[in-house]
Parts: structure tokens; sequence; C-alpha cells
């Protein structure tokens, strides 16, 4: 029963931030919307930060296992994105308000998994130093991060998942042929 009263907070509180900015939802309407009462909410949730830091945490775990052993950079991107665009006008009300560290933390550490669970999957079998490795990982997770963080910047205004697609059939091969180099170097 708890946890259905936690998630039921939760989902409140993204119905009322996909009408509303940050600072026009109170703890009051969100118990008012999900029908339990404050203490109810502060049971689960210390404030209206915490309750941020969950739900991105909660989404955080489930894409990283829904990545678990993908081999392609952007079938992960994908579903990092797909949490983005099916919350459009919570995530980019979060982003707009001082909870913005929370969302660039969480697309970092996604970004950061997605990264090493890939050169990890194309790097299989091959002799690459760990370092090298590590190189490769940082240059994935920035580069998504950056697209990212750009595309909220100008207000989710275009489609990122197809344009991230693109750059990916772009860069097709290119970490192939740096983790070949790795070992000529």
């Amino acid at each position: 029963m708890s946890s259905l009263t936690r998630k039921a907070i939760m989902e409140s509180f993204l119905k009322l931030l996909d009408e509303q900015p940050l600072n026009k939802i109170s703890v009051k309407d969100i118990v008012e919307d999900c029908g339990v009462n404050r203490n109810t909410f502060y049971y689960h949730f210390a404030d209206m930060p915490s309750l941020i830091e969950a739900i991105v945490k909660d989404d955080a775990d489930r894409i990283a296992q829904e990545c678990g052993g993908v081999d392609s950079l952007s079938a992960c991107l994908s579903a990092a994105l797909r949490l983005t665009t099916s919350h459009r006008r919570a995530v980019y009300h979060i982003f707009s308000s001082a909870g913005r560290e929370i969302i660039e933390q969480y697309l970092l550490d996604i970004c950061g998994y997605v990264a090493e669970k890939f050169i990890d999957n194309v790097s299989a079998g091959m002799d690459v130093s760990d370092e090298d490795k590590a190189v490769l990982v940082q240059f994935h997770k920035c580069e998504c991060f950056g697209q990212v963080i750009d595309w909220l910047n100008h207000g989710m205004s275009t489609d990122m998942e197809k344009r991230f697609f693109r750059l990916c059939e772009l860069g097709r091969g290119m970490t192939v042929e740096m983790l070949r180099r790795s070992r000529e170097l």
C-alpha cells in the first residue's frame, strides 16, 4: 500500500507539472489531487525537491534496466528521450526552475550509463586499455548530454530523437575506428 501511495503522489505531481510551472505547485495541490493528507506526503518525501529527485531516480533506474545489453547508443538514448517527451511540459517546467540541477544530473547520469554500456559492448573482445575506454565513454557521454541540454535550452522545439538517430548514422563506425586506433597507438 505504501508504494502505491508514493506512486500516486508522484503521478499527481507530474500531472500538475504538465499543467503549470513548478513554482505554482504546492504540497497542498498535490495531496488534494491524489486524495491523501499532508502527513502522508511528508511520510514519503521530505519536501518538493526530494519528490523531484525520487521521480528522476526512479526513471533513471528504469532506463538503466531497459538499456542493459544494448549495443546501440541511439537505442538507449531513445529510452531516455521517451521519458522526456512523454512528460515534455513537466520536464521543461523543472528544467526552467530551481530543479534544473536535478534534471541536468539525471541526464548526465543516464548519458554516462548509456555511453559506458555502449563502449563495453562495442569493445568486447578487443584489446583496449581501460584509460582509452574511459576517454571514449566521456566523449560519448558529453556529446549526448550536450545535445539534450541544447535541445532543452531551445525549448524542445526539434525532433531530438530523429536528430540524434541521424547523428548516429553519420558517425556509424567512428567508435570502432577509435577503438582500433587505440590498439595501434
